[in-house]
């Protein structure tokens, strides 16, 4: 592979230098057909979300819906406030993760509903449900399809927003974004069945307590193992075709702990023996995903300041600069000054700028789409220029 150098800095910015201390999301320069995929995957999910609405309002009605979509917004906080978290250092598009969640709560479900309506019918041809029947369907019927219907929002992004997607955090971003969106739809359909079967509050309150307060990352944890293998996969340069592979291979461990999941609850009921099950069993899998993200999270700073160390031997970036930008320190020291001195928007453009001005050299140094990333970086290399100097113009 041949190196790939950055770019000198032209003769003004050597001569301005760092700004004086120390990217919302970078205005991309969005290719025309970026833009069109984006507008074709919203229209599409919003048909299909609009599809689960009715289906919804229809089967349990108006009032229902309402207090089960209110119980099932809490444990969609909690995803979305995880997944802001992982995303604080390298923030997605607002586009692609809109996308991601009509996907999941509209799109992935529908597919769900569809295939399990078919299921249903064979079965009844078959000679009606049984308890075998509805074991299958839990735990082979519903891990497959629902992981599917989710992980190919996955792929469409990895297909058409790949500029967005450089490795396995945006994947799990992307993921658990998706995964929030299904498990809102399903489980505004859980809290209405339960409220309309409810003799007491306390039942309503336990089933929250299940759902709402010990499961909420569930769907979430599933579908992370699939963005993981296809972000792993852009890291790696995979094509279009290349990525199906990392896909599938993503999706078994992600059935394998749906499937998991959902056996557990089916045959341990919701007793003692659960909670047992869930306090050994799941809980350490959720603390291990998590410190797994964090150490992928702590390498794409690495990354950060090892690339932008490259611009700052040509010249775009003083050392210091580079500590300032693309280190947690560094950036809450410079945050702290441009609250200072009213400039914090610009400073927040100026890290965002500079962080996907890393990551775009990293597409580049593993020459993915090199003509592409190419183009990006010097529009990104303007803006940079352009936030340095707004801030140099600061007041004092």
């Amino acid at each position: 592979m041949t190196l790939y150098h950055a770019p000198d800095a032209p003769a003004e910015v050597r001569s301005q230098g760092a700004p004086p201390a120390f990217a919302p999301r970078p205005e991309y320069r969005h290719r025309a057909g970026s833009v069109v995929a984006l507008v074709i995957g919203l229209a599409i999910g919003g048909a299909l979300l609009l599809a689960a609405a009715a289906y919804l309002l229809f089967a349990f009605g108006p009032v229902l819906v309402l207090l089960g979509g209110v119980l099932a917004f809490i444990p969609l906080t909690v995803v979305l406030l995880g997944v802001r978290w992982i995303d604080r250092w390298e923030p997605e598009p607002l586009g692609a993760l809109i996308f991601c969640f009509i996907w999941g709560a509209g799109a992935s479900v529908v597919i769900a509903l569809v295939v399990d309506a078919e299921v249903q019918q064979f079965v009844a041809a078959m000679g009606g449900e049984t308890a075998a029947t509805q074991l299958l369907g839990l735990t082979v019927q519903a891990p497959i399809v629902e992981e599917v219907a989710k992980g190919i929002g996955v792929l469409l992004m990895f297909w058409f927003a790949r500029r967005h997607f450089d490795g396995p955090v945006d994947g799990v971003v992307y993921a658990a974004t998706i995964a929030g969106g299904f498990a809102f739809t399903e489980n505004i359909q859980y809290f209405s069945i339960g409220i309309y079967d409810a003799s007491s509050i306390s039942e309503i309150l336990f089933l929250f307590f299940l759902r709402g307060i010990m499961s909420p990352f569930a769907h979430a944890v599933f579908t992370v193992m699939t963005g993981l293998l296809v972000g792993l996969a852009a890291s790696r340069g995979a094509n279009a075709l290349t990525v199906i592979g990392w896909f599938v291979l993503g999706l078994i461990p992600a059935i394998l702990l749906h499937a998991l999941w959902n056996g557990s609850a089916a045959l341990l009921g919701g007793g003692a023996i659960w909670f047992g099950f869930y306090a050994i069993v799941q809980i350490p899998i959720f603390i291990i995903l998590v410190v797994v993200v964090v150490q992928l999270v702590r390498r794409e700073q690495r990354l950060t300041q090892a690339r932008l160390s490259e611009y700052a031997a040509a010249g775009w970036f003083a050392p210091d600069e580079v500590l300032a930008l693309a280190t947690p320190q560094g950036r809450r020291v410079a945050m702290t000054w441009a609250r200072r001195h009213g400039v914090t928007s610009t400073m927040r453009r100026y890290i965002r700028d500079s962080t996907r001005l890393a990551f775009t050299r990293q597409r580049i140094v593993t020459g993915h789409r090199r003509a592409a990333a190419q183009a990006d970086e010097s529009a990104l290399l303007a803006d940079v220029a352009t936030r340095r100097r707004e801030l140099r113009g600061a007041p004092a």
